[in-house]
């Protein structure tokens, strides 16, 4: 595009510009989510009784996730790493860790970034839970706890959009990577992006995938930079594969 009077390329107006550039001194949030957990693959309820921390192909994610990051420096300039206080958070954090900032970044955890608090359901299976408590209808009353002494889907929502937005406003201008949860992460789009207030998104978010938003200084809006990156999880899934085709022909 040319200027009005013929002179040299200009950029498109920021208002029709579809691509806005990188923003200097912008605070950039980057959500993982942890690898696949024990509760996972038992279902059971995974609070802070039920959570025992990662299973052996959440593990093989994590370092996937670390080895990648390993190579491509992404997450080199990081000045901090949150995790939620569950146990499954906690491990993924511990084995990317070592990519984060200059590798000697300490795990602050924080309650508030956890899974939504199950209360009393915490540690059953599902099977008992649905039998005890039965399923909440979310779709329609998002007030409704899951079960005694847990959390509404609405008041989740609030809880991890706060905490996000705290753990961002101590690090302004700067790189924070946060180990979290799906929860937290659609938490995070609808807190940050013009999206309908409590809905939610059904999404399908990846065991240790990046999610990534970005602030820039100045500016009142996120930006979404990029959502479930697990470009990595190739790789994870062969190494799981291979190591369980060892232990089979032991």
């Amino acid at each position: 595009m040319t200027g009005a009077s013929g002179g040299g390329v200009t950029r498109a107006p920021a208002a029709v510009r579809t691509v806005p550039p990188p923003p200097e001194g912008a605070t950039r949030l980057v959500l993982v989510r942890h690898g696949e957990a024990e509760c996972n693959v038992a279902g059971v309820v995974g609070g802070r009784l039920g959570c025992t921390g990662l299973s052996p192909l959440g593990r093989a994610q994590a370092e996937a996730l670390r080895s990648r990051l390993a190579e491509s420096g992404a997450l080199a300039g990081a000045a901090a790493l949150y995790a939620s206080v569950l146990p499954r958070a906690l491990e993924t954090a511990s084995i990317i860790a070592p990519e984060m900032g200059d590798g000697q970044l300490d795990v602050v955890a924080d309650c508030d970034l956890c899974e939504l608090h199950p209360g009393e359901g915490d540690g059953l299976t599902w099977d008992q839970f649905t039998e005890r408590f039965g399923v909440p209808a979310w779709d329609n009353d998002p007030s409704t706890p899951l079960s005694p002494g847990g959390e509404s889907w609405s008041g989740f929502v609030a809880r991890a959009g706060d905490a996000l937005e705290a753990v961002a406003a101590r690090h302004p201008g700067a790189i924070v990577v946060v180990v979290c949860h799906a929860g937290v992460i659609e938490s995070a789009l609808l807190r940050f992006l013009p999206l309908a207030d409590g809905a939610r998104l059904r999404l399908r978010t990846e065991h240790t995938s990046l999610t990534e938003f970005e602030l820039e200084a100045g500016a009142g809006a996120w930006r979404l930079l990029r959502y479930n990156d697990a470009a990595h999880l190739a790789n994870a899934a062969v190494a799981a594969a291979q190591s369980a085709e060892a232990s089979a022909d032991v």
